[in-house]
Order: structure tokens, then sequence, then C-alpha cells
């Protein structure tokens, strides 16, 4: 009897304690909440190798961009909307007549090895980029040789432009150059110089190790900016994306740099790695030589365009990843033309056209002819496998609707180089990258842009064109702009000077251990790194009251 009531009295207690366990436990999970901490490594892997470190160099290396942006800090940046934003800068000026741009600095910003931010700093960037020995992009230094710089105290400067130049404040986010450790070094020499491979920047990360294999980013505890929850981002370093995915396979990743659109399969398969997908600011296009004789009428560019099926390639060729194209700007720019005339796929309409301008298939062989001339051109591309595709698909379509088309692939530097420079080309598959924010199309589409370094490569010659982009060009007033683009726009619809194909789409993947990976659209692909600052790993709880939850 008594051995029975000392059971009762073990199991009351024993219950006791497990009411206490549970009531306190739901009073700690009800009261307090799980936040994101400081702290913890994040591991990307990216295909390549750093080349420069350097924000004046680093314009061919996406790996170099991907570090820059993370190390270097420009006078003004772009957030997700495509807007120039302060930085380093933390307000500036334009005079009445557009010339005189005045930037006022901020005065909280130390360099990594704690030396102050001036603007000697910026001056010394500039003339780097001015000098004639200057190792980097020509664009670049073309538009800063028609700048001149002037110091006004430390924290204050002009720059004066020879004439209105609305994309100005777009050359302002370059990142700015330390001169304290740089001012001996000839622009010749930067190249070469180890501050390429141990950079010093104002950015939200430092460098920590550096080696052949990979690259350790430490978070710099004086940044002037919102501090960073990952205390260290390690980047490795592989042959290719199929490595990089490889890696993460084996667990030496948690991140891949870019997933290819060959790879997106596998990578939807992995259960615990998740996709994030933006589109690029660029496009796909088909450069058409205007000086060709078939090419002469726009009434056969727009059927070429109206026999295409670019969805089918955007579905078949790229698994889905990327955008139809209709206009030469972006379409979340505030300039882009909402009601701009597109074209769908419509092989009936496309030999509707080229009949009534009097192509026909005469002789029986597939192809029209008009004359003594017959609708055929060499189609050409890099050696690229998707690239290849595309061209050989165009072709299939295109013999549809009479169109012969001959694809032809080459080495990147040769189509560059020997077909587009020099406009020695039929037609090519290109692709315009990186785009900045400034939607100004002037660089690709104005008659003087034909000749020489100029990047209009298909010679748009159009008098009506040209005087829209220079009015546009030159004004300060961003409606006038956006209106001058918009007449722009359905111009180029009707004049199909090239065969604008698709909106590229970028993925990228990353372990759900990472939290708070959020992508907008990109100008570049080291945008991903735009929000790196709510990235986290580690989590801790705190009261509700002290999380600020209601």
């Amino acid at each position: 009897m008594t051995r029975h009531i000392r059971w009762q009295a073990v199991i009351a207690v024993v219950g006791v304690i497990l009411v206490v366990v549970l009531l306190g436990y739901v009073a700690l999970t009800t009261t307090t909440v799980t936040i994101p901490d400081t702290g913890g490594t994040y591991v990307e892997g990216i295909a390549g190798r750093p080349s420069y470190i350097n924000p004046i160099l680093s314009q061919y290396n996406q790996v170099d961009r991907d570090l820059v942006s993370l190390i270097f800090s420009g006078l003004t940046t772009i957030n997700e909307r495509g807007e120039i934003i302060p930085s380093l800068a933390r307000d500036w000026d334009l005079s009445d007549d557009g010339l005189v741009y005045t930037f006022y600095l901020r005065r909280d910003v130390l360099w990594h090895d704690g030396e102050p931010f001036t603007v000697d700093d910026v001056l010394f960037t500039v003339e780097a980029i001015q000098d004639e020995d200057y190792q980097g992009a020509p664009v670049l230094s073309e538009m800063w040789r028609t700048v001149t710089v002037d110091k006004i105290n430390d924290y204050t400067l002009t720059f004066t432009l020879q004439a209105p130049l609305a994309t100005f404040l777009d050359y302002t986010t370059v990142n700015i150059l330390p001169q304290h450790l740089l001012a001996e070094v000839p622009a010749s020499e930067l190249p070469r110089n180890q501050f390429s491979v141990r950079p010093v920047g104002t950015g939200m990360y430092k460098i920590g190790e550096v080696s052949s294999e990979h690259v350790i980013l430490e978070a710099n505890p004086d940044y002037f900016g919102e501090q960073p929850l990952l205390s260290k981002i390690e980047f490795k370093f592989y042959p290719d994306y199929q490595s990089v995915f490889a890696a993460y396979q084996q667990g030496e990743v948690e991140g891949v740099g870019q997933v290819l659109p060959e790879d997106l399969m596998a990578v939807r398969k992995e259960e615990n790695l998740r996709l994030y997908a933006a589109r690029l600011s660029g496009y796909t296009l088909v450069f058409l030589n205007l000086d060709l004789p078939i090419f002469e009428e726009k009434e056969v560019r727009q059927a070429l365009l109206w026999g295409i099926d670019r969805q089918r390639i955007i579905d078949q060729m790229l698994d889905g990843q990327g955008v139809v194209a209709h206009s030469s700007i972006m379409p979340d720019s505030w300039a882009y033309n909402d009601d701009v005339f597109r074209y769908s796929y419509d092989p009936g309409k496309a030999r509707d056209l080229l009949t009534e301008a009097g192509w026909a298939d005469t002789d029986g062989d597939g192809v029209r002819e008009k004359g003594d001339r017959s609708l055929e051109f060499v189609l050409l591309t890099n050696k690229d496998p998707e690239r290849r595709q595309i061209i050989e698909e165009i072709a299939r379509q295109l013999w549809e609707v009479g169109v012969k088309v001959l694809p032809v692939v080459e080495d990147s530097s040769w189509v560059v180089n020997e077909a587009l420079r020099p406009r020695n080309f039929d037609a090519v598959l290109y692709s315009w990258g990186n785009l900045p924010s400034d939607p100004d199309p002037y660089l690709m589409w104005h008659s003087t842009q034909i000749g020489g370094d100029g990047q209009n490569y298909a010679g748009l010659d159009s008098r009506d064109i040209d005087e829209l982009l220079e009015q546009a060009r030159q004004s300060t007033d961003q409606g006038e702009r956006a209106e001058l683009y918009r007449e722009f726009q359905d111009m180029f619809a009707d004049e199909v000077p090239a065969l604008l194909l698709y909106y590229p789409v970028y993925n990228y993947a990353v372990d759900e251990m990472v939290k708070g990976v959020q992508l907008s659209p990109m100008m570049d692909p080291s945008d991903r790194f735009r929000t790196i600052a709510q990235w986290y790993i580690k989590t801790r709880r705190v009261m509700v009251s002290e999380a600020g939850v209601e």
C-alpha cells in the first residue's frame, strides 16, 4: 500500500514538472521571435578568376566586377528601380545651363586602412581614367576626357561639361580609388600593381585572404552605410559553372554564381537549393547590315521579324529564361514605351509582306527572288552552343517564308574584330549587356556611330531618329526625354534596323540555409549583391518587445 502511494506521488511530481516545462516552452515561444543575427560565412562558387580587382579596370571580367561591387563605392549608385542615388556623395546640384555639377561628399567615410576619404581621391580617380595611358574601357575615358574637375574644398568639387549630357550621372557611379595609396603609380602600371590583387576600398566588405583558389572578404566595421549581417563572404573559383554546381552537390559552396539554362533542370531537383531569377539590363538581337541590297526595304526587315517565333526560341533554347524584346529600351525604364508596336509570330503576314514587296519564288527552289537578287544571307555568331542553336532555329523558321539563311559560327574575337567592327557581315546574332541605367541609345543607333569605333553596327542612318536622340541627350527634363524616347521607339519599330529577339534572364542559386536573398532587375550580374546587407545565416531569439513586433 505504501509503495503504491509513493508511485502516485512520483507520477504527480513528474506530471507537475512536465506541465511547468510545457508552460515555460509555450511562454517562451509565444513571447519571443527569431530574428537575423550577425555572423557566419557565405561561400559562393564562381566561374573564372580575378584579373584586376580595380574598379577602373574591371569592365572585362565578371569576377572582378563581383568583387569590386562589394569592396568599393562610387559617388553615386543605382537602386533597384534604376535610379541614381547618393553613395559617397551626400548630394549634388546642377547649374541652370546643365553644364556644371557640384558634388558634396560625405564626411564620415574611411578607407579600409583607416585613412579618410576626401575630394582628392575623386580627382585622382578621374585623372587616372583621363590619362592617355589608361588601360580600361575606352568608352569610359572618352567621356571623362571631356569633363573638367575642380576642387572647391576637401568635401566639395565640380564637374564641368563641354555640353549638356543627360547621361552624365551614370558615369558618377564609377567606384573611387584611394589617392594616398596610388598617387605615385602611373596609369600604365595600374594593371600590374599589387593593389589590383589586394585592393583597399570604402565598401561594405574588405579583403581578408587572397589566393589562386579563393578570396575571402570580411565585413568592414567602419562602413558608412548599413552594416551587413554576414561576417564573411568567400568566393571559390572554378573553371566553369558546371563545376560550380558539382561543388555545391559536394558541399563545397552554398551559392552558385550563375545557373546556365542547360543546368536549370538539375538545379530544380536539388531540394535545398533555391533558384532566383531577374531580368538583366541588355538584349539579344540580330544586326542586319543595312548596306546590303536585300535589307534596303523596310518591308523585308519587317517580314523577317514577323517570320521568327521568338517565344519558341526562348522556350526551347533558353528553357524559358528570356522575355521577348519589343524595344531597345528596357521595360523597367522610365523611358519605355508601353504602347510600342509589337511583332508577334505571323508567318502568313511575313509571306504577304514579301509578296507585296515583289519578292516571289519564281523558280520553285523555295527561295524568293526579286530581279537578279535572291532573298538569302549569312547569319553569323560565335561558337557558343546556345547561340548556334538559335541561329539554326532562325534559319529553319525563315525558310518557311521563303528566306534562305546560312548559319555560320566563328570565334568570338573574329566575330567582333573581323565582322562587326569593319561592318563585314550580312547579319550577326549579338547581345548588348550591362546597359547603363540611363536609357540613352545614342551610342548604338545614332548615325555618327556608324564608322570607326562606333557601335551602330547595323548602319542605321535616319535624320529623324538622329534628331530625337540628340534632343533627348541634351535635355535635363526627364518628362521631355521620355516623350522623345517614346517617339524613337515607335520609329525603331517601324524601321526594324535590327531584329530584336529577347531580354535575357539571370539565374542564381543559393542554399536555403542563407536567408534574406532577393533579386530585382539587374544592370549587371554583380547586382545580385545589391541586398547583401540583409542576407543572413545565423539567427537568435529575442522578446517580442525587443524585436519591435506588435
